[in-house]
Parts: structure tokens; sequence; C-alpha cells
């Protein structure tokens, strides 16, 4: 079976889909949408493609079974409910919108239209934090106590002066957390289970940017573990994000997307992180990034034939935005702020 893709956006993460696509047999780009024509043009030319700016144009191009959006953040519902109102599977860049609101409203638009929706949260893909994922689901950390989790990043002054999206609350739907941060805290939903509570603090302490460029949060989660998040685009030259975990079975830490320290009571099972990839460079990491998209890709096409639930379907992707949301309502109040 042949699959057509679609590819909305034309930006640096419409490149990576298309690489992605191209690396999968069976995949064709069938067309690529964006408001740039030099740059859809470039696209379709070293990819395939018909380019279209014409949204409701690119819609009807045939062969299409579906899309993925690459688009600024506040776009992926309206173009999604496009999309699957001419029956075109979607699968969308996280977050997978900017409010829990028009997340259910994209989540309601594929189900009525019984397409699949999927969103990339290409992290959960890569060796070292699946291993922790078996971990804590085997439970060899014991019962989680504590997480620490750092995304300590940095951004150029150009690169929100030269973009007309990021950090806007209309197109962005914030900064540095929902932007950056939402691959941690959909990390730590996958990890750890549900958040019931939260307090943070906001602040846009460097960029001039209308949306915060540093966020910190305490959270509590329903197993009653407690973790803090720090999420920036200000540290200055930036560092590889670190989640740490302690449980009443051991500590593992997670540092730049690799197991870097595993001190399990079960010590046949902290040994098992050398046997995956430990001497990965710079480069190799930047195809290993690429690699998840394709792996999220993989499981999306899989899901369409075997017509199950991708992944990371549409409800699973709205639990990151509903916490993004009480993290951002939490920031506006000295009180703790109960999920909804």
């Amino acid at each position: 079976m042949t699959f057509h893709i679609g590819l909305i956006g034309g930006g640096n993460i419409t490149e990576t889909h298309a690489r992605a696509a191209r690396a999968i047999p069976g995949v064709k780009i069938s067309a690529i949408h964006g408001t740039n024509a030099e740059k859809i043009a470039r696209l379709c030319r070293e990819h395939g493609g018909t380019p279209y700016q014409d949204f409701d144009a690119f819609l009807k191009h045939r062969p299409m079974d579906l899309v993925i959006i690459g688009s600024p953040s506040g776009l992926h519902a309206p173009q999604g409910i496009a999309a699957a109102r001419q029956g075109l599977h979607v699968l969308t860049e996280k977050p997978i919108e900017i409010t829990t609101a028009r997340a259910d409203a994209l989540i309601d638009a594929a189900k009525k239209s019984r397409v699949q929706l999927g969103v990339i949260f290409q992290d959960r893909m890569k060796p070292h934090i699946r291993q922790l994922k078996t971990w804590l689901d085997q439970g060899l950390l014991g019962r989680p106590l504590i997480v620490d989790a750092r995304v300590k990043w940095y951004r150029p002054p150009e690169y929100y002066s030269n973009s007309r999206w990021r950090g806007t609350f209309a197109l962005d739907g914030g900064g540095a957390l929902i932007n950056q941060g939402v691959h941690t805290v959909d990390l730590l939903l996958w990890l750890l289970g549900d958040v019931v509570r939260v307090q943070a603090r906001t602040g846009t302490l460097l960029h001039k940017i209308e949306a915060e460029d540093t966020a910190a949060a305490i959270l509590e989660f329903a197993s009653g573990a407690l973790g803090i998040l720090y999420a920036t685009t200000a540290a200055y030259p930036g560092y590889p994000r670190r989640v740490e975990i302690s449980g009443t079975g051991g500590n593992v830490v997670l540092e730049h997307d690799r197991i870097t320290a595993a001190n399990l009571r079960d010590t046949s099972a902290a040994a098992e992180p050398a046997a995956l990839d430990e001497n990965q460079s710079a480069s190799t990491a930047a195809v290993t990034d690429f690699r998840g998209h394709q792996a999220v890709l993989e499981d999306f096409l899989q899901a369409i034939q075997q017509n199950r639930a991708p992944a990371c379907d549409g409800p699973e992707g709205r639990r990151s935005i509903a916490l993004v949301e009480a993290i951002y309502r939490a920031a506006r109040t000295p009180d703790r702020v109960a999920m909804v």
C-alpha cells in the first residue's frame, strides 16, 4: 500500500517531516502547503509534491491520505479540522493546540469524520526514554517519590524577532513552557501519570516577547510523588535537558535523552543502559531526532492500517496542554490550582 502525504507548514520542521516521510518505503509526498511560495517550492523540488499556497485547494489535492501539520501551534485545530472534514487523517506537531478547548474541537472533528488523529512527541520513541518507561512500568524504581526536570535552553533574540508567531499568545499560546517545555511535560505525564495540583511562577526575564521565557512549577502527582519543572530559553549557552527520578527502588538520571546514571536496587537492570547507544555524539543525536519523527510516522501509518489508536492520539496529546494550562493559571495566583 502506498500512502500519499500532504505537508502543512513550509518551515524547518516541515523539512524534518519530509525527510521522515521519504525514509519510509511506500510513502510519497503528494503536496505541500505553506504561505511562503519560495520555501514550499524548494521543498517540493527536493522532496516531491505539488506546492500550494491556497489551503482549500491543497486539501482537495488527490491522491492524498493524510496530512502532517507543522504550522504555528495556534493553527493546528482549524487546519486539522478542515483536513479531517475532507476525510484526511491528521498527524500534528506538538502541542496538539494552544488550549484544551481548541484541542477538544480537533479531537471531536477527527472522531466525527472517523479519521486518525496523532500528535508528534518523538521523544517517546528514543531508546533510553523507552527503557526508563519500561523500568517504571515494571516497578524497578519502586514507588516514585520525586522528579526534577530541567529544560535550561537558550534561544538568541533573533529566534523570536525573526518570527511572526514564536513567543506570542495568539499563535504560540505562550513561551518557553508551551513550546520548548511541552516535550518534557508530556514525558512526565507519560512516565509518572497524572498531575493533580500545581504551584508555579513565570517570567519574561530576558527576551522581548509577550509570553514567558522562563517558567518554574511544583507538581503533585496522583501517585503522591512530587516534582519540580523548570523551562527557559534564557539560559546561555543552553544545556541538555535533564530529568532525574527518585523512587523507593532507586534513582535514574536522564540527560540529553540518555540514561547517564541508574542506581537501582535491582543491579542487573541498572547495568542495561550500557548497551544503549552509550557514546552518542552530537551528530548522532540529530539523526536520532529525525528517526524519532520517522518512528512516530511509521506508528501512525500502522495505526491507520490496523484501525487502532496511534502511540500518542488526540486525548493523550491533550494531557500535556491541560497541564500547561494549569501551570499558567497557577502562575497568576499565589494558591495551588487543581487540575480539571
